[in-house]
């Protein structure tokens, strides 16, 4: 394999002169360019991108490790990251953990081993916590997207779920509903108990008394979805609209809705969240709370750049804004001049 000492041999240069012409590092007559550049296509030249790392201590390379999940919106997301690292010249290592902690601890030192410049970490498991042991071994540069079970040095790029709650919830109480159920994810997540705090902020601004009985806690699945939709189905009175906290909830719920010979949007209503691809295909189309995945990763990927450089900035928390996406899985019940935007 040939190296800059046989380029610079055979052009009659410093091999410094051959480093200026291929990293285009400094100044270089278009003669002596010229050249280096054609003993460089006559040797096949291909530089080393592991001893360019290692001179510089810059691998271009960004870990992110997943803690696994069947729900479409992390996939959404990962896909956004992948092609905003490209756009910046970053490889991108997906390290999935398939909620293990000794994998966990596996894929870390592997990506220690392949000298990441940063990572990016989501977290979809609320049941799994990190040992001490991990928690410590996480000093590279980070941004924590959504959620992280235990507390670090990171930066925080995540949807203002409160917010989105309210909205949801609010949503429904325009369209005329006021016995309204919730499905959400396990409170040991934040962004669950923000989106039931939105609800009852809901709730009490319309004057409708909050029920415990009306909530269902869950996980970000859709079995859990069909599992508790099957229990608002029996009772007695039945809600007549169900705030699932997340599309993948409310997927589940709809299968629950048709085993039991039912119809969304008819006999029941439904709002989701999310926005995934899969929700404008159900039937009818999910009503539902947009946070954009595209957004959540660019600002992820940007602020662990800016990380990356300067190491010393201020740690960060950015909190993005969702939206309604109104569609057909929630019925209007005896309102007038109800307007949305539909998407």
């Amino acid at each position: 394999m040939a190296t800059m000492k046989d380029i610079a041999r055979l052009a009659q240069v410093s091999t410094s002169t051959v480093s200026h012409v291929i990293n285009n590092s400094r100044f270089v007559s278009d003669e002596i360019r010229d050249k280096v550049l054609a003993v460089v296509r006559e040797l096949n030249y291909t530089p080393s991108a592991l001893a360019r790392s290692l001179k510089i201590k810059e691998t271009k390379t960004i870990g992110m490790l997943v803690t696994a999940s069947a729900n479409p919106f992390f996939a959404e997301v990962l896909r956004s990251v992948e092609r905003y690292c490209h756009r910046h010249q970053y490889n991108l290592i997906l390290s999935y953990t398939d909620g293990d902690g000794e994998r966990l601890q596996r894929n870390l030192e592997t990506l220690i081993r392949k000298q990441v410049d940063g990572l990016i970490l989501m977290c979809a498991e609320s049941h799994w916590q990190l040992n001490d042991d991990i928690s410590q071994r996480l000093q590279l540069p980070m941004v924590m997207l959504d959620w992280w079970p235990t507390a670090l040095n990171a930066d925080k790029v995540h949807e203002n779920s409160e917010y989105g709650g309210y909205l949801a919830t609010k949503t429904l109480i325009d369209a005329g509903h006021r016995d309204i159920a919730i499905i959400t994810g396990s409170f040991k997540k934040s962004l669950a108990l923000n989106r039931l705090n939105g609800y009852q902020t809901a709730l009490s601004q319309a004057g409708i008394p909050f029920r415990q009985d009306r909530v269902f806690e869950s996980h970000f699945d859709i079995v859990s979805g069909i599992e508790s939709m099957q229990q608002i189905l029996r009772l007695d009175p039945r809600p007549s609209a169900v705030f699932a906290c997340s599309d993948t909830i409310a997927i589940g719920a709809y299968q629950a809705v048709w085993r039991a010979g039912l119809q969304v949007g008819k006999d029941i209503s439904i709002i989701g969240y999310d926005n995934i691809e899969l929700a404008q295909y159900l039937s009818p189309p999910l009503t539902t709370i947009h946070q954009s995945k595209n957004n959540l990763a660019k600002q992820a990927v940007e602020m662990l750049l800016a990380r990356i450089k300067n190491p010393q900035l201020p740690y960060r928390t950015l909190t993005l804004e969702p939206h309604l996406v109104w569609r057909e899985s929630v019925a209007l019940r005896g309102v007038k001049g109800f307007v949305v935007t539909v998407s």
